[in-house]
């Protein structure tokens, strides 16, 4: 296996192709919903074809089976949302909105386990608010509507996101199985019926234009969903919570790299300024001592 048997260069290589996640959804000129649709087919097909080489057999209990149908969904609703604001506000913020997440996290936490959030959680909320703020602007009745529309869309994806994870921890409690690859696997194919679905209600096509885009599709399918998510969820039960925290900042922070060089996202220093503090913010937010899979945005 080489330099991958790390487990640390394989977290750090699966958050830089996810980074990419966005660039091929701003890529390819098929609808949001469908090239949603063949990110989780095509990396269902490949991770498929992978439990099938390795022997794994989907020997799961009803009530996992449940909880991944559940995942599915919102993982779906989060594709259906995070593709759309991608396209309005582009990929750098979206994914830096969707990596809001944490708080979601938090408050579930909070008010539903009734846990006590640590001070560094309680300063992180206030602090992503003015990250944000910094980047968007204090007037929003003075943005474009396209523009408020994919911020809304950003936050949305943060809600479901979390229910997917939550929904995933659910159905992963007692597995023997340290790493998710047959969860994955399923929880991609019952997200591809649901896009389908969705892109046929909404009278989207879900043919390829050409050659192009089936080849940023194909890389989304395979590099950012397939290897991107197994790098990530094999490494995280053997690297610290730092590290794991450090690999969250990557992931939206190179999404802003990506916007920048290959869009010509003009940024302002104000704006580079907010988008720190949201990622601090979020790193603080997501310091909770745990190397489950909710540490890193997919």
């Amino acid at each position: 296996m080489g330099l991958l048997a790390s487990p640390t260069l394989r977290l750090f290589i699966g958050a830089a192709l996810i980074s990419l996640s966005p660039v091929w959804v701003k890529l390819v000129s098929v609808s949001p919903t469908t090239s949603g649709f063949y990110r989780v087919l095509i990396g269902g097909v490949v991770l498929s074809a992978y439990l099938l080489i390795t022997g794994q057999r989907l020997q799961l209990g009803k009530r996992a089976w449940r909880m991944l149908l559940l995942a599915g969904v919102f993982f779906a609703l989060d594709l259906w949302f995070w593709h759309r604001s991608i396209n309005f506000i582009g990929p750098g913020l979206s994914t830096l909105l969707a990596n809001f997440q944490v708080f979601i996290m938090t408050a579930f936490g909070m008010v539903v386990l009734r846990e006590a959030p640590r001070p560094a959680q309680i300063v992180a909320i206030p602090l992503a608010l003015v990250g944000l703020a910094m980047i968007v602007g204090l007037d929003w009745s003075g943005l474009a509507a396209d523009y408020r529309l994919g911020v809304v869309f950003g936050l949305a994806t943060a809600v479901v996101y979390a229910g997917y994870l939550l929904s995933m921890r659910s159905a992963r409690q007692g597995s023997p199985h340290r790493v998710p690859s047959r969860e994955i696997a399923i929880i991609s194919m019952a997200s591809a019926a649901m896009l389908g679905l969705s892109a046929l209600l909404e009278g989207e096509s879900l043919a390829i234009p050409g050659i192009g885009d089936a080849s940023w599709l194909l890389a989304y399918g395979i590099l950012s969903h397939s290897l991107g998510m197994m790098f990530i969820a094999s490494s995280l039960p053997h690297v610290t919570t730092t590290q794991a925290g450090l690999a969250l900042l990557l992931q939206p922070t190179l999404s802003f790299v990506w916007d920048v060089l290959f869009f010509a996202r003009a940024m302002t220093t104000q704006e580079v300024a907010g988008a720190l503090i949201a990622l601090f913010a979020i790193y603080l937010g997501s310091r909770r001592g745990s190397k489950d899979l909710k540490s890193v945005r997919q």
